[in-house]
C-alpha cells in the first residue's frame, strides 16, 4: 500500500518541531549547568552520552546493514574534520549560553542557513544569484542589529555564537561531499566520536574535569546528552521523509520556543535585542528557501 505523500512531509514536519524542542531543551539544561561546568566539560559530556541515540540511528539504518555493517569510510579524514569543526562551533555555542540570554544566542546561531548558501559557491561550486545574494545581505544585516557591533551594548559575547553558526555551517556544506552510498547515521557517529574525543582533549588541557557535584546533575548531565543526541537522530528521520526544503521554513518557529522557554525559565525578555534582527533573519533564511524551491520547480 502506497503512503500518503502528504502525511509523510506533515509527519516530518511534525518530527522537525520536536528536535526543534529538543535543541532548544538541550541549551536550556546547557545555561542551567553553565554556572558550575565549564563550557568545554559540557561540551564532552554532551557529546559522550550523545553517542548513543548515534549508535542507535546507525544500527537502525537498513542501509549500514545491506553495506554489510561496515565502520570504516573511504573519506574518514573529512568525516574526522567534521567532527573537529563541530566541537569548536559546540565550544562558542555553549560559552554564549553561559554569557547570554538564552533566546539571543540561539537566535544568532539561525544565521547557520545564510553561511551555507555563503559556502557553498567555494565549497561545491554552486552558483548563487542576486535573490539568493540578497537573501544572505539581508540576513547579514538582521545579524548585524542583534550584534551591534561598534554600538556601546556591543559584546565580544556575541562573535561566540556567530562562529558557532558559521562552524556549524561549514560542517553542514562539507557533508555533502561524502560519498552518497555512505549511511548517513555513520557519518553522524564519526562527527560525534570525535567531537567527543575532541572536546575531551580540550578539557583535559583547559584543567581537567572537576567532576560531577551531585546526582542531581548527573541527571541533568544526561538529560543534556539525551536531548542532543536525540534532536539530531529525530532530524535525520525528518530529513529521509521529505526534502529539506519543506522543512526548513518550520525551524525558525526555533527564534520564538527559545524565547518563551527563556522567558517562562531564566525571566529573560530580551525584545530590544532581538527585534527586528530576528525579523531580518529569518526573511533573509525564508527567501534562500523559496528560491531553491523555484530552481527545482523550473
Amino acid at each position: 500500500m502506497s503512503v500518503d505523500r502528504r502525511n509523510q512531509v506533515g509527519l516530518a514536519i511534525v518530527l522537525s518541531m520536536i528536535s526543534l524542542v529538543l535543541f532548544d531543551l538541550m541549551g536550556l539544561v546547557i545555561k542551567h549547568l553553565s554556572s558550575d561546568y565549564d563550557a568545554t566539560e559540557l561540551s564532552a559530556y554532551r557529546n559522550i552520552f550523545g553517542m548513543i541515540p548515534s549508535l542507535f540511528a546507525l544500527w537502525s539504518s537498513p542501509s549500514w546493514h545491506k553495506s554489510g555493517r561496515v565502520i570504516r569510510i573511504r573519506q574518514w579524514p573529512l568525516a574526522c574534520a567534521r567532527g573537529l569543526m563541530v566541537t569548536i562551533a559546540q565550544l562558542l555555542f555553549y560559552y554564549s549560553l553561559g554569557q547570554l540570554a538564552f533566546a539571543t544566542a540561539s537566535t544568532i546561531t539561525y544565521a547557520n542557513a545564510l553561511f551555507m548558501t555563503a559556502l557553498a559557491i567555494p565549497i561545491l561550486g554552486e552558483k548563487v544569484g542576486l535573490i539568493r545574494w540578497s537573501a544572505v545581505l539581508i540576513g547579514f544585516a538582521g545579524i548585524m542589529l542583534i550584534v551591534k557591533p561598534g554600538h556601546d551594548s556591543f559584546s565580544w559575547v556575541a562573535l561566540a555564537p556567530l562562529g558557532a553558526a558559521f562552524l556549524y555551517a561549514l560542517a553542514g556544506v562539507t557533508a555533502r561531499l561524502t560519498d552518497a552510498d555512505v549511511p548517513s547515521p555513520l557519518i553522524n557517529l564519526y562527527s560525534s566520536v570525535v567531537a567527543a574525543i575532541g572536546a575531551t582533549l580540550l578539557t583535559l588541557f583547559a584543567g581537567g574535569f572537576s567532576g560531577i557535584a551531585n546526582d542531581t546533575d548527573l541527571l541533568w548531565i544526561l538529560a543534556m546528552g539525551g536531548f542532543g543526541g536525540t534532536a539530531v537522530l529525530v532530524m535525520v528521520v525528518a530529513f529521509r521523509m521529505t526534502e529539506q526544503s519543506n522543512i526548513a521554513p518550520f525551524s525558525y518557529f526555533g527564534i520564538p520556543i527559545a524565547f518563551i522557554l527563556g522567558w517562562i525559565l531564566f525571566d529573560e525578555t530580551p525584545i530590544g535585542e532581538l527585534f527586528p534582527g530576528a525579523i531580518l533573519i529569518v526573511f533573509g533564511g525564508l527567501l534562500v528557501v523559496w528560491r531553491q524551491r523555484l530552481r527545482r520547480w523550473a
